[in-house]
């Protein structure tokens, strides 16, 4: 049974898979909201064809005869959060700056993604791209501290919002799904005391069992169980013999998976399930993250290397997490841009603040956030900057003093062709990893307290994990304590090509094309059979239990990282430096100019680009 029109509307929103683009849905809308729109979100038709148009198929935008429409004083490209924050930092330095934010997307906030659902009289809000800060005190930096103090965000209050006893207290544990295509029949086993990188559940309360008896259930050979366990010993090293540089230097060079093939002699049973633990956090299975990184992560192998134990930073809770990710944070930094957008002063009242997006934009406000805006022409000429972009298939030109790029580094080359040849190659490396993270929200979720179960992990599967919405509640928004009412499950898919030989980059261009060509129905259909395969043992129907479906696609996810197996140790200097390097009164932002998807890169980098222009 597929999800109807009528499942899609729960008097909240029209649907795509009722032939409706994003943007026909908005015209349909008596009121533009975004956040409610269902079926293909992310980086959605729309928003992506003419930016293809230009890198894809060298098709060329004039913009030179058209006159300038507006003037600023700041143009920022890039309505996430790098490119909120950059307009935060300008108007901090420069508190009369006239600032406009371009936008390609009909909403605001990039990869931090707001999904809202209604259920009955319910609702629902999910996150759909940039989840949680991470490790806060081992990470943030003083621009990312500044900033959230000046919004009024307060890390401790994570303590109270998020709710780590209440899985856990109904007796919930994390489950693996092995899956039948790899390991010749479907089992669930619950019970996974992993550690693999930050958490949120205290290990006292995460209703682990003994190993053993955990991976006595793993539907794999006895000698290949044998192995598994051995992975957890200290007792043996398996590179004995080397110096604590060399093996450090071994690590980084051999793949996770070859390291438990070649190296620990492991089956091929053990290496695939672990191949797709990985997926969540490097966007790369086993066979082509390094040894090294999954070792400071606490994944298993590395007992006996006598190496110590990993970084301090993953030691901290994984619990800084609004509602709806890290959407409420680019809500705070448009409030604050744009008063009278959204009503409210606290992190707290912004989670179910109403924002009216036709504020967003209007004559005489001193900063305007532009969406469905694509810039495709950055020229700094003498002491300005021009930029031209394309808004409902119309060609406009503005200038502005000074502008900053706080889009994906590989567009930029395209859009501002007179940047230097080295400074375009070194932008165009960063190959962003392709990513899904759908919500799906079920009418009550009782199939997950049947099976004792609060998340899967899944390293084979199309979705390599599955998992009950974080427990979070925040100003008046209540997260569900009743397994019978209605509850959002969080699906992330990343594609790739395991096992091939390719790179990084080959993979990711590999798996930006299979996202681009794929329907909402064949989302919908893996959605339903996974979930079925899953928790129907538990009692889940996916024909009865399914309420409502958003997939947010990001065929361009993650910013691209430096891998060892790929790139050199100086890849910092040689390739991240010269990308962001500024052009005049040009200065160039985002997670990619750090080298990583995280959000203090987004705040740091926008601080550091505007102290540029700032001189």
């Amino acid at each position: 049974m597929s999800i109807t029109r009528r499942d899609f509307l729960n008097g909240v929103a029209l649907t795509v898979a009722s032939g409706l683009t994003p943007a026909a849905q908005l015209a349909a809308q008596p009121a533009r909201y975004p956040p409610a729109l269902m079926g293909l979100r992310g980086q959605h038709q729309g928003s992506f064809e003419a930016v293809h148009a230009l890198a894809r198929e060298g098709r060329r935008f004039d913009f030179g005869s058209l006159p300038i429409q507006e003037r600023y004083d700041l143009v920022v490209v890039g309505g996430g959060l790098s490119g909120l924050a950059a307009a935060w930092f300008y108007r901090r330095r420069n508190p009369a700056a006239r600032i406009l934010i371009l936008d390609n997307h009909d909403d605001f906030g990039g990869h931090a993604k707001r999904n809202e659902f209604t259920v009955g009289e319910r609702r629902i809000i999910g996150y759909g791209g940039s989840q949680s800060f991470q490790s806060p005190s081992s990470f943030f930096g003083p621009a990312a501290k500044d900033l959230l103090a000046a919004l009024g965000v307060d890390i401790k209050r994570f303590e109270t919002a998020f709710d780590r006893d209440l899985y856990p207290s109904l007796g919930l544990s994390r489950g693996l799904f092995f899956a039948r295509e790899t390991f010749g029949r479907d089992v669930l086993v619950t019970g996974d005391a992993s550690r693999l990188s930050a958490d949120e559940t205290a290990r006292r309360r995460d209703n682990a069992r003994p190993l053993p008896e955990f991976v006595a259930d793993f539907p794999i050979s006895a000698a290949s169980k044998g192995q598994y366990l051995a992975l957890y010993s200290a007792e043996r090293d398996p590179l004995a013999g080397r110096s604590r540089q060399d093996k450090l230097a071994l690590l980084k060079r051999t793949s996770y998976r070859d390291y438990l093939v070649k190296i620990c002699g492991c089956s091929e049973e053990v290496a695939n399930a672990l191949q797709g633990r990985t997926l969540g956090f490097f966007g790369l299975g086993a066979d082509a993250v390094p040894a090294e990184d999954v070792r400071d992560l606490g994944y298993p192998g590395f007992a006996g290397l006598g190496l110590g134990g990993g970084s301090a930073a993953w030691r901290e809770p994984y619990i800084y997490h609004f509602p709806d990710g890290n959407a409420s944070l680019a809500r705070l930094l448009v409030r604050a841009l744009a008063p009278g957008v959204a009503p409210g002063q606290t992190m707290d009242d912004v989670v179910e603040a109403r924002f009216d997006y036709s504020k967003l934009d209007r004559d005489g406000q001193d900063v305007r956030i532009r969406l469905d805006a694509t810039c495709l022409d950055v020229r700094a000429t003498g002491d300005e900057v021009r930029i031209g972009y394309s808004r409902s298939g119309t060609m406009h030109r503005v200038a502005a003093r000074h502008a900053v790029l706080a889009c994906f580094h590989s567009v930029i080359p395209h859009i501002m062709p007179e940047l230097p040849t080295v400074q375009r190659e070194a932008l165009l490396k960063n190959v962003k990893t392709p990513i899904v993270y759908t919500n799906v929200v079920v009418r009550n979720w009782r199939a997950f307290t049947n099976l004792k179960v609060s998340g899967i992990a899944a390293p084979t599967s199309f979705h390599h994990q599955v998992t009950l919405d974080f427990p979070v509640s925040m100003g008046g928004y209540r997260h569900t304590r009743d397994s019978d009412q209605p509850i959002c499950l969080h699906l992330a898919h990343v594609p790739s090509a395991p096992n091939q030989g390719h790179d990084a980059r080959t993979q990711f261009r590999i798996g930006h094309g299979k996202l681009l060509a794929m329907t909402f129905a064949d989302f919908e259909t893996r959605i339903r059979d996974e979930l079925d395969r899953m928790l129907g043992p538990g009692g889940f129907v996916s024909a009865r239990d399914i309420a409502a479906i958003t997939v947010n696609r990001w065929p361009h996810g993650y910013s691209y990282v430096a891998n060892t197996l790929f790139d050199p140790e100086d890849y910092d200097d040689t390739v991240l430096k010269l990308a962001r390097r500024n052009a005049g009164p040009v200065a160039i932002a985002n997670t990619d100019s750090g080298g990583d998807a995280w959000v203090h890169y987004a705040i740091e980098q926008a601080a550091r680009a505007v102290g540029e222009l700032s001189g």
